[in-house]
């Protein structure tokens, strides 16, 4: 995991750019998270299907949109990586062995959208940036700090992130308890693949997880559960920080990681 990643205003292509949060309660979750993360959310209008942008300050962070009633996926953070080329990726995509859950979708005049499933089973979003860039801020509290993606298929989840969307990788540990390899863009580490094989229970799909930037963990925690939500796995010392575990009210989940305050 990533100790800094600086403060940006754009991000390198094959990098995480965008989260969003698929939730069965959007009313809640704008509640939720403007309280607990000093977000405010601003409708994007109908044209865009009530989709949310939220806002800390004047810097976009993240979006929110309903999560339907019979979707087939559960409440949750959804992780986008910039792409030049959002068709050329869908291509590369796969021969690399993904597969193709939403093809490539120009979304006004924001940008062009796809999404898709890894070899190991996570899902993965692309975002061809037009006047809608990304987030841009992070390595605060309440911004996306870190993405990480646990997986079944380590050796597979690699390679295919290697393969289709360029990543430059290094591995940080290999050894029996932890394997982990982190993308490399502009000399910064940008995301991280960690095999959760022998952890994950039998059956679990492979997932991406979006870490949060908190200054005080177990105050956020504190709140998060005042607000409604709960915790999944309390603060525990690391060498990259406190982390902890926590789910909104309809059970997305999301992580914490400590910040300078």
């Amino acid at each position: 995991m990533s100790e800094e990643i600086p403060v940006t205003d754009s991000v390198p292509f094959g990098a995480p750019c965008w989260i969003d949060l698929a939730t069965s309660d959007l009313a809640r979750a704008t509640d939720f998270y403007g309280q607990l993360f000093g977000w405010t959310a601003v409708a994007a209008g109908p044209e865009y299907g009530g989709y949310v942008n939220c806002s800390k300050g004047d810097r976009r962070v993240a979006g929110m949109m309903a999560n339907e009633p019979g979707s087939g996926y559960p409440d949750g953070w959804s992780t986008y990586l910039a792409v030049a080329d959002a068709g050329a990726t869908t291509s590369a995509v796969q021969v690399a062995g993904g597969r193709v859950l939403v093809e490539p979708m120009q979304v006004g005049a924001q940008g062009t959208m796809a999404v898709y499933a890894d070899p190991t089973g996570a899902v993965i979003g692309a975002w061809q940036p037009a006047e809608h860039t990304g987030y841009s801020a992070l390595e605060e509290h309440g911004t996306a700090i870190w993405h990480e993606l646990y997986t079944t298929g380590y050796t597979a989840a690699v390679d295919f992130y290697r393969s289709a969307f360029g990543w430059d990788t290094e591995v940080t540990v290999d050894s029996d308890e932890l394997r982990y390899t982190v993308q490399i863009a502009d000399g910064v580490q940008r995301a991280g693949i960690v095999d959760a094989s022998s952890w994950l229970p039998d059956g679990a799909s492979s997932t991406w997880e979006v870490y949060f930037g908190s200054r005080d963990v177990a105050a956020t925690l504190a709140q998060v559960t005042a607000l409604g939500g709960s915790v999944v796995q309390d603060v525990a010392d690391t060498p990259y920080g406190q982390l902890a575990t926590a789910a909104d009210p309809t059970g997305a989940q999301f992580k914490l990681k400590a910040v300078p305050s």
